[in-house]
């Protein structure tokens, strides 16, 4: 106990200079945290490093534009934005363009946001990471001891979703027919949840807190699951064995089963991402606290602070079990809707 208390006292007063340097610039300005939430939430076309002395240390990533005005291509970066684009911070400051009868429309963008850089860094770790394990089998011979390190942390982690997840989800047959999709899955959702617990570059991009990538995520579910249904999966769903006047005229079963296509994706989607977003919005939530305390005064400064320090380390820690636990959720229900699709008929 007296370890930690000496930890918050260090952190404390480590903090105390820059709360008070934050306090007395932004004294005359009211702190909005809804909006610095979200602004951190939100894809941007810049990847905001640090702040120092007031200037702001930032990554400028390429825009590509094509304007529907003209039809051209526009190859720029935020600082040389053309004329006629303008970001519109009304709508998350994304670009938007101005018409020559004074209507502005959303042109054709293609920009390479922090988002989709967030995405080449998770692939190259993932890239990296198992053609080093695949490297290791590939030299090994009889005499070869078991993998230690990280390699056997890999396969135990792998031999873990696969025997315990897999396999008795979709079944022992057709298991390794959808175990390289679904551990692809599993190990882009948590390495994504783990570096987007990173506050610094090249991590903290909010990646399954974005809508866009959860969907696709539950698209690429959705074309396992119906695309690869067998015969029986669609007799259940078309013709489903409930007494006949729930089939028909009115085919009230049918209709429920057809919905079921969409909604169990939807809830994967849905599931993944306000979990992803509501843990980064509570510890951004957290953070801006400990600016308002000192904007309030040194007396609230030190308590406020103390506080958001203890619920900081809580959340954090509850963070990295939430980005194991969303990955295997979302790894888990894909494969129990896959293997509900591959279902043999029993008789009765």
């Amino acid at each position: 106990m007296k370890k930690i208390q000496v930890v918050l006292l260090v952190l404390v007063v480590s903090f105390m200079p820059f709360m008070q340097t934050f306090a007395n610039e932004g004294g005359e300005k009211k702190l909005d945290i809804p909006e610095i939430v979200l602004e951190h939430l939100s894809d941007t076309y810049e990847w905001h490093i640090a702040t120092y002395e007031g200037k702001h240390i930032s990554i400028h990533l390429p825009i590509i534009l094509r304007s529907s005005a003209t039809g051209e291509w526009h190859f720029c970066s935020a600082e040389t934005l053309p004329q006629n684009f303008f970001f519109d911070h009304a709508h998350h400051g994304k670009i938007y363009e101005k018409m020559p009868d004074g209507s502005t429309v959303r042109p054709l963008d293609l920009s390479i946001t922090k988002l989709v850089v967030q995405l080449w860094i998770v692939v190259a770790i993932l890239i990296i990471v198992f053609l080093s394990c695949a490297k290791w089998y590939k030299t090994r011979n009889e005499k070869s001891q078991a993998p230690k390190g990280f390699v056997g942390a890999m396969e135990m982690l792998v031999m873990y979703i696969y025997e315990d997840l897999i396999k008795p989800s979709v079944g022992e047959k057709k298991c390794g027919r959808f175990a390289p999709y679904l551990l692809t899955v599993f190990f882009f959702i948590l390495t994504c949840n783990l570096i987007g617990l990173i506050p610094v570059f090249p991590g903290g991009a909010n990646v399954t807190g974005n809508i866009n990538v959860t969907f696709f995520l539950a698209v690429c579910t959705m074309i396992a699951i119906n695309l690869f249904g067998n015969r029986e999966y669609w007799k259940e769903i078309l013709w489903p064995n409930v007494p006949v006047f729930l089939k028909a005229p009115v085919p009230l079963m049918p209709v429920i089963e057809f919905f079921g296509l969409f909604t169990k994706p939807f809830a994967l989607m849905i599931r993944l991402f306000a979990n992803m977003m509501a843990g980064h919005a509570v510890i951004l939530s957290f953070t801006c606290v400990i600016f308002l305390g000192w904007s309030m005064g040194v007396g609230f400064g030190l308590g406020l602070n103390t506080f958001s320090i203890i619920m900081l380390l809580f959340m954090n820690m509850l963070e990295l079990l939430v980005a194991f636990v969303q990955a295997y959720v979302f790894t888990m229900l894909s494969a129990a809707f896959i293997g509900l699709a591959q279902q043999e008929h029993h008789a009765e």
